[in-house]
């Protein structure tokens, strides 16, 4: 299922990313990257989830895969694709927020990743609702976006109990 959705997403980016232009995106893709692997550093002891490998081989290659393929590409494809008026860009955080919530809900389903240390299905929904505005911000705004990272990881360090060594 991991190396269907990293295929699907390939071929989303290949058709609506704005590949033109993909140096203008390069930047919030590294940005998407790096927050993944600090999650994956931070919480190696205690992950909120955890992926099932398919035929990928381990874990670990399953959230690199997702990290340098995957989320960098959404991020090119979300921000290729992001409109101008209010309206537009609410419902645009709208559809990429239910697609990730979709997403992961089946790889829930079929049993691809399970949740640990009181993380939710709910919890993944809420930081996709941060997550998407500070994307963008990142895009257009990074020193704010870098600003206001560190409160955000504090924050669910503290909420979570994550132990740091």
């Amino acid at each position: 299922m991991h190396v269907a959705y990293s295929i699907l997403i390939i071929l989303a980016a290949w058709r609506w990313g704005d590949w033109k232009n993909w140096r203008l995106y390069h930047p919030s893709m590294l940005f998407i990257t790096a927050g993944g692997l600090l999650y994956e550093y931070l919480t190696k002891d205690q992950t909120m989830w955890k992926f099932h490998p398919d035929f990928l081989y381990n874990q670990t290659v399953t959230v690199v895969v997702y990290a340098l393929v995957t989320m960098p590409l959404s991020v090119l494809i979300f921000l290729s694709l992001y409109p101008k008026t209010i309206g537009r860009k609410l419902i645009h955080f709208g559809l990429w927020i239910a697609i990730y919530a979709s997403g992961e809900w089946v790889l829930l389903s079929m049993g691809r990743i399970s949740y640990q240390n009181n993380w939710s299905l709910r919890y993944s929904i809420l930081f996709d609702m941060m997550m998407f505005p500070m994307i963008r911000l990142h895009h257009t705004k990074p020193l704010i976006a870098y600003g206001l990272s560190i409160p955000i990881v504090v924050s669910l360090i503290y909420l979570f109990h994550i132990q740091l060594e």
